[in-house]
């Protein structure tokens, strides 16, 4: 087996397309529209790749192809990428394989273990890209930031197990990140940050504590909404994450973590035609700062209070009001 990072150079070439999907190949992935054996199926590519190399039918599930792709790199692509580039021996590893995917693609604390791997990989405690950089661990091997998705997988497949064996070797990596995750994860314990559910509504409503963001209240300029800590703790459908300011509330709407992918054991989640909860929350709202408008630009956003340009502004109203929409 070898890797070769998605471009048009093998786009007529049979491959077999590793969690993203691409033209002519054989499909090993969970993201919508795959075709991937339905024996294979899991919620995390990195699963279906562990279900493959353990598989007495690999051979011809595979078809007999030795070209492995993918077109994006995060931390399930890579765990789902290395573990059909070394087939049985992957088996060993397989619960922080499955643990770090989770972390990576839905912001799931399942273990330690495994959210530290994906922060070293990935970056950020959340299912989106990091914006400074692709991966720290690819960063830290070639001594500066890397922003290609190519030479990251270059970087990062030759470490992946030292870092699945020995995590805390790559503390460096994924200290701060780890700090975060666990500041959230406190606030949430101990009642600071509150979760809200709405019974047959299927909404939570999410009150993050100011002091989670310091003395001055959440800026979504510089502040990321701790997603780990939300899929932790709230059990609902949508959830209406409020962040509180010294001048009010900023919103963000949001589905499942999860939601984006074509899960099996994690229940599928309807997308909602929330046009009227818009409409009514723009005829409540009391600040001229923005508007509650659908915002679908990130995989499980919803709805935000926003600018012009998309980006979260001060609403005047309160938690409770926004919630009563539904």
């Amino acid at each position: 087996m070898r890797f070769e990072f998605y471009s048009e150079a093998i786009a007529n070439v049979p491959k077999l397309s590793v969690d993203g999907t691409v033209p002519n190949s054989v499909h090993f992935s969970h993201w919508v529209g795959n075709e991937t054996p339905p024996e294979l199926k899991a919620d995390t590519s990195t699963e279906i790749a562990l279900n493959l190399v353990a598989s007495p039918s690999k051979a011809s599930l595979t078809q007999g192809i030795e070209l492995v792709t993918n077109n994006h790199f995060d931390t399930d692509g890579v765990l789902s990428v290395w573990t059909v580039l070394n087939g049985e021996r992957a088996l060993k590893y397989r619960d922080v394989l499955i643990a770090a995917a989770e972390a990576g693609d839905f912001s799931e604390y399942s273990s330690k273990d495994g959210v530290c791997v994906s922060l070293a990989i990935q970056g950020n405690d959340q299912a989106f890209p990091n914006e400074d950089t692709v991966s720290p661990l690819a960063g830290s091997i070639l001594n500066e930031a890397v922003t290609d998705d190519a030479r990251a997988y270059e970087a990062v497949l030759p470490q992946v197990e030292p870092l699945l064996s020995n995590p805390a070797a790559f503390e460096s990596l994924w200290r701060d990140g780890w700090h975060r995750i666990s500041t959230s994860m406190q606030s949430f314990e101990s009642a600071k940050s509150r979760v809200q559910e709405l019974g047959a509504t299927g909404v939570t409503l999410i009150t993050l504590a100011q002091d989670l963001f310091g003395a001055h209240g959440f800026n979504p300029a510089t502040h990321l909404v701790p997603f780990m800590a939300i899929a932790r703790f709230a059990k609902g459908e949508l959830f209406v994450v409020s962040m509180p300011s010294d001048n009010g509330w900023y919103y963000r709407i949001d589905y499942p973590y999860y939601s984006w992918a074509e899960t099996v054991v994690r229940p599928r989640i309807t997308r909602r035609d929330l046009s009227s909860v818009v409409d009514g929350l723009n005829r409540r709202e009391r600040s001229p700062s923005g508007r509650w408008q659908k915002d679908d630009r990130e995989l499980t956003s919803a709805v935000k209070f926003a600018d012009e340009n998309g980006e979260l502004v001060v609403s005047g109203l309160m938690p409770e009001e926004v919630v009563s929409e539904f």
